[in-house]
């Protein structure tokens, strides 16, 4: 499918500065993880080598990959910080290596320090899973560097962000409280271009709190920035793949429910889909992109219809508005009938 023939999305095809190429596409990247850590949840230690980091990381970009994300820091639910020293260690020599291969690299990083060498080093987006709340430098340092910015939701760190989740209304206070960071990191000088915002799936939401943020990424489109959806292999999905016994199903088989979701995600308007496993969801985002092209299609062809707009034509999948969405007004579960503080092996890195 060309470009030509997609369904337009404001927030989608913004432009995001530094990275020209990947703008305005009409149609939803997908980023690969290079965890170059030893405890990550789902893949800790299988790539933590420099040689192995870059060969899997060039594998990705094979499978389609259109960007790198390179951590080298877990953040799985109770994990411990590194060094930064220790961090810079890790990621700077896989960074420079992908960078000089060609490859779009972003560093997965709360640190300001770690932020502005993996951007010397070659990096081009900064993924903050904090959304610079983890050190005050960030912002001054993103808006130095030029870089493209996650900014994520964010409570706290990975030790006591499952006591963090209390929510009015999780789409409406995630997406009040990301826009208080766009506030805050205008402040210190990022410009809109750079942002990118991430409603942070698996971070102080344990369990099914995950599912209306993902029912309602317009809410977060409102902000009128890239949406980047981080959902692969997390506990939730677990949770939802449970066993007859309840026990939740090992990160690796949640492989195929992470496809669903970046078809899904796709189909929404998603700037970016964050996983594991590439080729699976460079597919399910190219399904998406037919669909919904076909969807326009249909719609301006059908008699007595008028052309939707992008958002209308995007945004049909959902059949909840933010505004009608309260918490167990549409007899959700609560994250506490999940079981998921306790999940074996399923955090959000």
């Amino acid at each position: 499918m060309t470009v030509s023939a997609a369904v337009r999305h404001p927030a989608r095809d913004a432009r995001v500065q530094g990275l020209p190429e990947l703008s305005g596409t009409g149609r939803t990247l997908v980023m690969g993880v290079v965890n170059v850590t030893p405890d990550s949840f789902s893949d800790g230690g299988e790539w933590f080598e420099p040689s192995a980091a870059v060969a899997h990381g060039l594998e990705l970009l094979g499978e389609g990959a259109d960007i790198l994300d390179v951590g080298g820091e877990s953040t799985r639910p109770g994990s411990v910080r590194v060094p930064q020293d220790q961090e810079l260690a890790r990621v700077l020599p896989v960074i420079e290596q992908l960078a000089a291969r060609g490859a779009v690299v972003s560093v997965d990083t709360t640190r300001a320090a770690v932020a502005e060498r993996a951007v010397a080093a070659g990096a081009r987006i900064v993924n903050d899973v904090s959304g610079g709340l983890a050190d005050p430098a960030m912002g001054r340092a993103v808006a130095e560097t030029g870089a493209a910015y996650v900014a994520m939701h964010w409570r706290g760190h990975a030790d006591v962000m499952d006591d963090l989740e209390v929510y009015d209304d999780v789409v409406a206070d995630v997406r009040d409280e990301l826009a208080a960071r766009m506030a805050a990191l205008h402040d210190d000088g990022v410009r809109p271009e750079q942002l990118i915002l991430d409603p942070g799936l698996g971070f102080a939401k344990a369990g099914v709190l995950n599912w209306p943020l993902l029912a309602h990424l317009d809410a977060l489109h409102q902000l009128g920035r890239p949406v980047l959806v981080g959902a692969s292999r997390k506990r939730f999905l677990g949770h939802l793949l449970a066993d007859p016994a309840g026990r939740p199903a090992p990160p690796r088989a949640r492989d195929d429910a992470t496809a669903a979701i970046s078809a899904l995600s796709a189909a929404a308007g998603a700037w970016c889909v964050r996983v594991h496993t590439v080729r699976a969801s460079a597919d399910a985002v190219k399904v998406a992109a037919a669909w919904t092209a076909a969807d326009g299609a249909a719609r301006v062809g059908s008699p007595g219809t008028s052309s939707p707009s992008a958002p209308e034509a995007l945004t049909s999948t959902v059949a909840l508005t933010t505004e009608s969405w309260t918490a167990g007004g549409q007899d959700m579960p609560t994250w506490q009938d999940s079981g998921a503080r306790n999940d074996d092996g399923g955090g959000p890195r």
